[in-house]
């Protein structure tokens, strides 16, 4: 049996989730509020000391981290394969999943919540708030994050490094656009663990009301994988569905409030 300890806006639980429905799997879910600081509480912590979700508990067994939940689903269960044969394809897989858990993942956690979170979590009050900002274990999302999301939630764009985050997802962004100028998905002609990893990243992007990133002309190419991503039937399941409705509002509310500051960093007009 597949258990997955999850939240409906994380990156990497939806991300997961997609693997799982590409792969026809069952699964039970256990739903972990990451807002309301339900990742702290002492039995899940036994789980993922991070205090971060996915994790994923089979047959008894505990696998913690995306990448290595969705790379040990496929090494599992072998119909539906997700893992190019070519050994080019397999490489830009890798190259790939390895950019999202080196350096977008953590720039999405800090734009996740410098346009949005932060505002959701100021809702707790000052106990609260404080309560759920030293709650967080030094070694989490990055090994800085515990003091960064302090920052973030204390001085929204004025945080060190806001502008530098928002780049680097725009460089990402750019580097997508320029793969898709050759091929139709992300490490070639076939849909892949590729574009399942990405799909989160831009994705948060859209629910945040930050789709002028990529939109009106500015990376077609984006616009049109993305457009391919959301027709597939387990886009709606893995990432809308599982998103309460007041959190979807609270993310494109406050996504919409940043956008302006966010086009002046990538001189958007």
């Amino acid at each position: 049996m597949l258990e997955l300890y999850h939240h409906g806006s994380s990156v990497c639980a939806a991300k997961v989730r997609m693997y799982m429905h590409e792969k026809k799997l069952d699964w039970n879910g256990h739903y972990i509020d990451i807002l309301k600081g339900d990742q702290f509480d002492p039995h899940y912590l036994k789980l993922n000391p991070k205090a971060v979700v996915p994790t994923l508990v089979h047959d008894g067994e505990i696998i913690c981290d995306s990448t290595v939940i969705c790379e040990y689903l496929e090494d599992v269960f072998s119909d539906h394969p997700l893992r190019p044969t070519d050994a080019l394809e397999h490489a830009r897989v890798f190259y790939w999943t390895k950019a999202v858990d080196e350096e977008l993942h953590p720039a999405c956690g800090f734009i996740t919540f410098l346009c949005s979170h932060r505002h959701i979590v100021m809702r707790l009050g000052e106990e609260g708030v404080q309560e759920f900002l030293d709650a967080t274990p030094a070694l989490s999302v990055t090994a800085g994050w515990h003091e960064t999301k302090k920052t973030i939630v204390r001085m929204g764009f004025e945080a060190a490094g806001a502008a530098t985050k928002v780049k680097l997802y725009d460089l990402y962004l750019h580097k997508m656009e320029d793969v898709l100028a050759n091929r139709k998905w992300l490490a070639g002609e076939n849909f892949t663990f590729a574009d399942i990893a990405l799909t989160p990243y831009v994705n948060r992007l859209d629910m945040m009301a930050l789709s002028g990133m990529w939109g009106k002309g500015r990376l077609p190419n984006i616009t049109d994988w993305f457009s391919r991503i959301k027709s597939r039937p387990s886009f709606k399941p893995s990432f809308l569905d599982w998103c309460p409705k007041d959190l979807t509002n609270d993310l494109r509310n406050f996504g919409s409030q940043s956008w302006p500051e966010v086009a002046q960093i990538l001189d958007i007009k």
